[in-house]
């Protein structure tokens, strides 16, 4: 796939860029090497300072940064601009917390003193998705910067001038260029930074194919990973749910983002004495949806962010009603310019179909009935994903046993499945493993290093 900006709105081309020689990408990662050696001896107050710099740079130019991501990946300007902030957001948590939570940790033992220590890695490599362009990087940059590390960012190839801009903010907040660099290269070229030996570790948010072949080239080396990938999170709505939260949390669960959010509630597996009730407000609400032009501020959804990302949903659609499933609104594309797919619902969808098993990456709603709690869970679990997981009850015990049986990196009770800087943030089987976010997701990428001392002067 050429770097290059489509506009998914209209589909026209607005601009191409150059792969980096071999040369180019090997002095990259040379001068990241150089950079590191400085960059882990400066003081959290150093690396504050430049950090709440770039939150600063956020905050201030947010509706700027936003419509490049609007242009580049489609989404809805108010959710862009929002993204803009989420990210100042996450500068701050990490500008404010990373020294406390890296202090070292005294442990009690035979020793006159022990203790653990974290101290960064080294040079890191992210392989980062198109669909939450910003969002994505600076919850990996944040901590990893303000533990020590230095970035090497291998961004989507259909956002090549997000991938710019946040090297550009890094740079502007007074970072060194080579603590963060942006990398235009193919995936093809990943191994190629995975096998250096100044890469110490990578990170990746995408597909479970490429979650695969980064782990497994890491793998091959020993080096750390944390994967965070593909989610078909199931949305319960129980019988005894506020049924009008649980269907206006639901659309806008299902349909943010354009639909294409790993945590986007995708499978809604309603009790059956309520089914009826909640397809019938559940489809009027969808058929309602105002698709159109991103940039506008009515547009409730957008385009998809590529063609051929449009021709796979299609596809699942239509082979999971060759199989028997039903169409209770939409399944087409809409005839106009760019890559826009109808707010879309499926129901009797059973085993077996692609809508069941796969994750669905857009506007497309799976409805199936459950008969009880306990075939609820079953439903919700028979999946190879484990992102997250939202339930619906106003039963306190109710809730306890979701909390407990689903098979989930999160589960949130009368909620949309979101992601928070205080909060951990990953998933467990084809979801991925290692976690993002919070205290947990600094620590991913330092070496914790047990200290034990005795007669010291």
């Amino acid at each position: 796939m050429s770097i290059a900006t489509v506009n998914p709105a209209n589909g026209k081309l607005v601009k191409k860029f150059s792969e980096l020689s071999e040369y180019e990408l090997l002095s990259k990662i040379e001068n990241a090497e150089i950079a590191f050696r400085s960059w882990q001896h400066t003081s959290f107050d150093y690396r504050k300072d430049k950090m709440l710099l770039a939150a600063k740079m956020l905050h201030d130019k947010k509706s700027e940064f936003g419509a490049t991501l609007t242009l580049e990946m489609g989404k809805t300007i108010s959710q862009a601009i929002s993204e803009v902030e989420k990210c100042a957001l996450v500068c701050e948590y990490y500008a404010n917390n990373a020294e406390n939570i890296l202090k070292e940790e005294i442990i009690s033992t035979d020793a006159d003193k022990s203790y653990v220590r974290f101290d960064p890695l080294g040079v890191i490599l992210a392989v980062m998705p198109w669909n939450f362009p910003f969002w994505q990087v600076f919850r990996f940059a944040s901590p990893a910067l303000m533990a020590g590390n230095v970035a090497l960012l291998k961004h989507a190839s259909n956002v090549p001038q997000c991938a710019l801009l946040i090297e550009e903010i890094f740079h502007k907040a007074g970072f060194d260029k080579n603590v963060f660099q942006t990398l235009l290269i193919g995936s093809s070229a990943v191994d190629k930074v995975i096998s250096h030996p100044f890469v110490k570790a990578a990170t990746l948010t995408g597909s479970e194919p490429a979650g695969k072949n980064v782990a497994a080239s890491c793998g091959k080396l020993l080096k750390k990973t944390v994967m965070e990938l593909g989610g078909s999170d199931p949305f319960i709505v129980l019988d005894d749910a506020d049924l009008s939260a649980a269907i206006s949390t639901g659309i806008t669960a299902r349909l943010i983002n354009n639909g294409q959010s790993c945590i986007a509630a995708k499978r809604f597996i309603v009790q059956e004495n309520i089914y009826e009730e909640f397809a019938k407000k559940f489809t009027l609400k969808m058929k309602n949806i105002k698709v159109g032009d991103p940039t506008k501020n009515e547009t409730e959804l957008g385009p998809i962010a590529r063609e051929d990302l449009l021709f796979d949903l299609l596809d699942q659609i239509n082979r999971s009603v060759a199989d028997g499933a039903k169409i209770l609104c939409g399944g087409n594309r809409i005839p106009r310019d760019g890559f826009f797919l109808e707010p879309t619902i499926l129901e009797n969808v059973k085993g077996g179909m692609a809508a069941y098993h796969e994750e669905i990456f857009g506007p497309v709603a799976i409805l199936i009935k459950a008969k009880s709690d306990d075939d609820a869970i079953r439903i919700a679990n028979d999946t190879d994903f484990g992102l997250g997981a939202s339930v619906w009850t106003s039963n306190k015990l109710r809730a306890e046993k979701f909390i407990k049986e689903i098979h989930a990196g999160s589960v949130f009770i009368n909620g949309m499945v979101k992601s928070d800087p205080r909060l951990p943030f990953g998933g467990i089987k084809n979801s991925g493993y290692g976690r993002e976010l919070s205290h947990y997701g600094i620590k991913e990428f330092v070496n914790i290093k047990t200290v034990w001392t005795k007669g010291l002067n």
